[in-house]
């Protein structure tokens, strides 16, 4: 009886285990504010993410206060943002695969 528990136990363990590692990875988001050099934000810029697996770009105008966010990103791929007002745009950023976090904030500068 004792050798029957025993192994019912370990088969418990071992399934929890297994269940633990393969779990999908959470999906990613990034958020963050477009300003200027002085720091003021800037409302209605385009913010760009591109998908640099499958190369598709989604935009997001931004908000008054220049912020801006986009959800549900894969955490296997590398995405390309940055953002452009009246001709402008700031500096490219890269979110890694690599990087763990699930919640990203990342702040644009636009240089005027």
């Amino acid at each position: 009886m004792k050798k029957t528990a025993g192994i019912v136990l370990v088969a418990l363990l071992l399934a929890l285990l297994a269940g633990g590692s393969a779990r999908e990875p959470q999906a990613k988001s990034v958020s963050g504010q477009v300003t200027d050099n002085a720091g003021q934000p800037i409302p209605n810029a385009i913010v760009y993410l591109k998908n640099m697996k499958t190369l598709a770009v989604k935009t997001f105008i931004a908000q008054q206060d220049g912020s801006y966010q986009f959800h549900g990103l894969s955490p296997n791929v590398d995405y390309d943002l940055y953002a452009e007002s009246k001709g402008q745009r700031s500096d490219n950023k890269t979110i890694s695969q690599f990087d763990s976090r699930s919640n990203l904030t990342i702040y644009l500068k636009i240089k005027k």
